[in-house]
Parts: structure tokens; sequence; C-alpha cells
């Protein structure tokens, strides 16, 4: 997808970052409202004028900003997306999406606005959001980039006391003109690693990094942009362990939704495809992982958030792939894995080559 050059004066964004919920000091996060900040300047250095820029802060204690900005709870969120968004005039439109989220059970991103509880765990839909801003509703900003930094962590894993609250925004008819770019910091099941030190999203300061180095547009190629991204994750926080998280791109246009990952072999370097291979053929050695059940009962030992977005296989030689690549060249998660295999079975001389396999991989 590739952008025109746009007129910065048609360019309307929605700038939000929470930092402190109504849930209290435990979900505190900092650096959501300092990433926003850093982006409006962004914006602003682009020729975005300041009244273009929806600029939504729940800001922790002793960061408040100098510059004016709106709150970042539900009725006034929900009134910059349904009202005020529908009713201005422009080309493209950024949506740039700091703090808490989760995945629901109908595999739905919630974005949790500042005024959430444990009790009312108050929340944007994104899909809806989506869906309201890519309708007829929205005249306008047939253009669309988004920036989402938040966990897509599994809903029911964090033990609330209730469901989400559901609050799915009305849309008005489909169209033929919108489209839209989600970049997303983490995909299904996984954290968004956050700084607490430089108090910034360890997603969102790459991607201001590369938007510091894109020059004067302000309407960037989102693809583009995914790729430079994607190197400086694999380099910064991949390769030094410091999260697993992948991060997607999901392209909408009407009538049609692509999604884009890293690959597989993004994560390994010279000499890690053969590597990986020796981990899997010491895998098949043991017998039980010849049955899809006993795999199963494996896949269960693992870490979820490196096993929920892998594609499985009945054969068992591509499944076990599947599920060591899914643990990239991370030494503890690898470790984890063996440890699980061998739980399951303790043969000695197994351990001995699956050990071998395992270290050769790290070093890989």
């Amino acid at each position: 997808m590739t952008y025109p050059e746009i007129d910065p004066r048609r360019v309307t964004a929605l700038v939000v970052g929470i930092e402190e919920y109504a849930a209290g000091e435990s979900w505190r996060l900092p650096g959501p409202a300092d990433d926003a900040v850093r982006f409006h300047g962004w914006l602003r250095e682009r020729g975005v004028p300041e009244a273009n820029i929806l600029l939504h802060l729940a800001p922790a204690e002793g960061h408040r900003p100098a510059m004016a900005h709106r709150p970042a709870d539900q009725a006034a969120l929900h009134h910059t997306l349904t009202d005020e968004i529908p009713s201005l005039e422009g080309d493209f439109l950024w949506v740039w999406w700091g703090g808490h989220g989760v995945l629901d059970q109908d595999e739905r991103i919630r974005l949790y606005y500042a005024d959430a509880t444990a009790q009312g765990r108050r929340n944007l839909d994104l899909d809806s959001a989506c869906r309201l801003l890519a309708s007829d509703a929205v005249t306008g900003f047939e253009r669309q980039s988004w920036i989402v930094d938040a966990c897509q962590t599994f809903d029911e894993r964090h033990g609330f006391p209730r469901t989400l609250d559901t609050e799915k925004l009305g849309a008005g008819a489909r169209t033929t003109v919108h489209e839209q770019a989600l970049l997303l910091a983490a995909s299904r099941g996984e954290r968004a690693a956050n700084d607490p030190v430089l108090r910034s999203g360890v997603f969102s300061r790459l991607v201001q990094d590369e938007l510091d180095r894109a020059g004067t547009g302000v309407a960037l190629d989102p693809e583009r942009l995914f790729a430079a991204v994607l190197t400086r994750v694999e380099q910064e926080i991949w390769a030094p362990g410091r999260s697993g998280q992948l991060p997607t791109l999901i392209i909408k246009r009407p009538g049609q939704e692509r999604t884009l990952g890293p690959p597989a072999a993004r994560r390994q370097g010279p000499g890690a495809l053969s590597a990986l291979g020796r981990v899997a053929d010491a895998l098949l050695d043991y017998p039980f992982t010849h049955s899809s059940d006993e795999r199963q009962t494996l896949v269960l030992l693992l870490d979820p958030r490196l096993t929920a977005r892998m594609r499985r296989n009945p054969a068992p030689r591509p499944d076990l792939v599947a599920i060591v690549s899914a643990h990239g060249r991370r030494a503890d998660a690898l470790w984890t894995l063996y440890e699980a295999v061998t739980s399951l079975d303790d043969d000695p001389e197994r351990a001995t080559e699956l050990a071998a396999s395992i270290t050769e991989l790290i070093d890989s």
C-alpha cells in the first residue's frame, strides 16, 4: 500500500496514552502518555495543525505534560470516535493508542479506557472502532493508519471476577473507499513489553525512531514502516531476549483483509535452520512425540505466550518444527522445552542428544 503526498492540513490524529487507571496502582503503566506526547510532537513537526490532533491522556502523577489534553475515559473517547471524527473533513487519519489491552474469548482486541476498574473493565472493541471509521458514517479519511501498543494476552488468564464489559460502536453502511493499516505491537496471546526506566513501550519507541527517520512526509507507507520496525525488533527485542512479542500488520481494504507478520526464519541466523532440524529429529526419537495427543500434552507444559499462535500440524515432524520454531532461539524458553520433554520421558541417551541439539540451536 502506498500513499500519495498528503497535505498535513488534511490530516487528523487521534492520539491516546493511558498510564493511570481507575483500577489503581496495580494497573499503572509508565510510558504510554510520554509516547503519545512524542507522537504529537512528530505530527506537529510535519505540519499537522494543533487543532487536528485529538490528544487523550491519562498521565501518571508527576509526569503530566504542559500541553492541553483531553481525558482518556470511556465518555470522552466515545464522543471523539462516534461524534467528533465523523463530523470532520480530511484525507488521512492517524490513530495512536498506548495502554493496557487483552484479547477476549471471541478473539477481539479490547483496549482499556482510563476509567476501567477490576469490577467494571470499560474498554474499546478495536474491531468495532475500525468498522465505524471505515463505514459511511465517516465521509472522509479514506486512508487510515493505526499504531496500537497494547498486549493481546488472553483475558481469561487474568483471573478477573467478571467478564469484560462489551461496547460495540454503531457503524454506518459499508463502503468501497476506506483503507486501514493496523500496526500492532504483539500477536495473539502475547504481552507487549514496556520499559519503565525509559517510560516507554518498547515497541512504541522503535516505531517512533523509524518515524523520525522517515523524512518529511506525514502519511507513510505502512508496509515499509512495518518492515523497518521488524528489523529493529529483531535486533533490539528478540536478540537480547527482552521479549518474544511478534508485531503484526493488518491491512483492511473493502471486502478483504491481509495480515503480515515476521516469517519464521526471520528470528534465525545462519545455520539455524539445520540446527532447528536437529532439535526436531531429537524430539522424534521420543516415542510419545508420534502421538498427536501426547504432543498436545507437551504443548500444555510450555509457555502459552509462545505457543498460542503457532500453526499445528497432524504430522509429527512438521508439528515438532512448529513447536520448536515458536521458541525461536530464546535459551530460557528452549530449556523449558527440554525440561517438559524429559519430564514426560527421562531416557538419558535421548536427553543427551536433545540437550546438545538445543545448545546448537541457541548458538546458531
